[in-house]
């Protein structure tokens, strides 16, 4: 069959750096521990089926620095053993009070049987690094990996001063080419937030492309010949990919989307927060605190009526969406080839996390659409690299500042609850840039507290922060630790210019804060951004 159009799926899979040796526990760390075992595991599975199945899928996957550094932090490995343990005799003991309800039996038995397959996968197969597995498929063929900005930063607030921009691609650049082996071609601009002229930075770096949202691309300084459906060119050459609104409202859309459907569990009925306290507490990863455990017996409610999840049915669900799915992007093609010199493209960029984890029966959802995507019905599976490879020549368009998100234009990251924090953030970059012309060849105690200081600069930059306090959603943790990072950048600041460095406390710092551990913070010098 003639090939109708090309189909691009982009997956952005990030996680704020979330590491707290000083407790025993924490609840933040679990967000990452769920996300392991709801999302990255199983898609892992999903991709190794697909290439065992030699189907020409590929998938571009961009995996942010601060998650690939906790996926590898040893102490972070050790408790997601933990807590995956505690969620496997948690669910052996549901077997037991669900004995007398066969619905509620066959799920925990289901949960189980996933769980223990996860964990020795984990431990024993991937030997506590799934990266490895992910550069193995980059090798056969089955995805592209790139990356986004180092702690997944909203870059067009901070470029008041350009050091932030820089920094943080810079550091996202070394953290993939040390974890990965290779430079990424690509980069996801977090949030999708792009101003003009952050294409200058990214060639620096050796990025040959980026996405927007649409509207980046449909408001430019001119109007894109193709709209998003194919991709456009930076004045410097740098290539913009839009993202395509259809595709993006029916896998999004909280009303109309796939995931919205009634036969899909329901992510927030959740036996964490619906059972006694006493008897979850010997399961819980915090005690006393309730929390996802992934056991969940509901699907979505109607009418206020809740209804036993059916795993059948939802099966048959996934399959009528995935089909619909490639019905609606093939009508897509045909409508808009008529008026393109080439097959067009769509570009479908989401959060991994939305697969497996909130989205439950999402993994199978999206292996579905490759497999029909890929079994030559019109549609052919594509990355950014390649494609540019066959359409090299391109428009050349300035995008409009943009980002994705309530209406498009930054309003999630900068509004009354989260405003406050950016002059900080540009005071402490300032800072920054100052202290590496003060200190321009440091050594032992200094050179560590000017490392670090670099450390805290990008913990404190990230987007997650400024997105829960505008949320709502774990707004006391935001605050605490956009908080903590300033405190401890301007403690470093002072005392380096004083050369009163407390050894102690700069030793627990860089324990706890022990992100990017070949930090040069010489990246900051002035002769750097110029």
């Amino acid at each position: 069959m003639a090939n109708d159009g090309y189909l691009a799926i982009i997956l952005n899979a990030h996680l704020p750096y979330i590491r707290h040796p000083e407790l025993k526990t924490s609840v933040e760390e679990s967000w990452l521990f769920e996300a392991v075992l709801d999302t990255y595991l199983p898609l892992l599975n999903l991709l190794e089926k697909l290439g065992k199945e030699g189907l020409p899928v590929t998938i571009t996957l961009s995996v942010s620095p601060s998650l690939v550094e906790m996926l590898v932090d040893p102490l972070l490995n050790e408790r997601f053993l933990i807590y995956t343990e505690n969620k496997i005799k948690l669910t052996e003991k549901e077997l037991e009070r669900t004995k007398d309800n066969s619905e509620l039996f066959k799920l925990a038995s289901m949960y189980l049987k996933e769980t223990k397959k996860s964990y020795a996968q984990y431990k024993d197969r991937y030997k506590r690094n799934i990266l490895n597995s992910l550069k193995d498929m980059e090798r056969n063929g089955l995805i592209e990996i790139i990356t986004t900005s180092a702690t997944h930063a909203f870059l067009p607030l901070l470029d008041v001063v350009k050091g932030a921009v820089r920094g943080q691609i810079h550091f996202a650049m070394q953290s993939h080419k040390k974890h990965f082996g290779v430079k990424p071609e690509g980069m996801w601009l977090p949030e999708c937030g792009y101003s003009e002229g952050m294409e200058y930075i990214l060639e620096e770096n050796g990025i040959n492309y980026f996405f927007l949202d649409s509207h980046g691309l449909l408001f430019g300084d001119r109007k894109p010949k193709y709209g998003v459906y194919a991709p456009v060119k930076c004045r410097n050459g740098v290539s913009v990919f839009g993202r395509d609104a259809a595709s993006a409202k029916a896998v999004w859309s909280n009303s109309e989307g796939y995931p919205a459907d009634p036969v899909y569990r329901d992510f927030y009925q959740d036996i964490g927060y619906n059972l006694p306290i006493e008897y979850l507490k010997p399961y819980l990863y915090v005690e006393h605190e309730r929390g996802n455990t992934g056991i969940k017996y509901f699907s979505k409610h109607v009418g206020g009526k809740r209804n036993i999840y059916k795993p059948e049915a939802a099966r048959k669900k996934v399959l009528e969406h995935s089909e619909n799915f490639i019905y609606r992007r093939l009508k897509q093609m045909n409508e808009i080839s008529r008026y393109m010199d080439r097959p067009p493209l769509i570009v479908c960029p989401y959060d991994a996390e939305l697969f497996g984890h909130w989205w439950y029966e999402g993994i199978s959802w999206l292996g579905n659409v490759l497999r029909k995507a890929a079994k030559g019905n019109g549609i052919k599976l594509i990355s950014p690299s390649e494609y540019l490879k066959r359409y090299p020549e391109n428009q050349v368009i300035v995008p409009s500042f943009s980002s994705w998100g309530n209406k498009g234009y930054s309003e999630v990251w900068l509004e009354k609850r989260n405003d406050w924090i950016y002059r900080h953030l540009h005071r402490i970059t300032e800072r920054m840039c100052k202290l590496t012309v003060r200190y321009p060849n440091a050594s032992g105690v200094k050179k560590r507290a000017l490392n670090q200081a670099a450390r805290e600069v990008l913990l404190a930059q990230s987007s997650d922060w400024a997105f829960m306090m505008k949320m709502g959603t774990d707004t006391a943790y935001a605050h605490r630790r956009i908080k903590e990072h300033i405190y401890n950048f301007n403690k470093l600041y002072f005392s380096i210019i004083a050369d009163r460095i407390e050894e102690t406390w700069l030793a627990a710092i860089e324990y706890k804060n022990n992100i990017f551990s070949d930090m040069d913070y010489k990246v900051y010098s002035n002769s750097t951004f110029q």
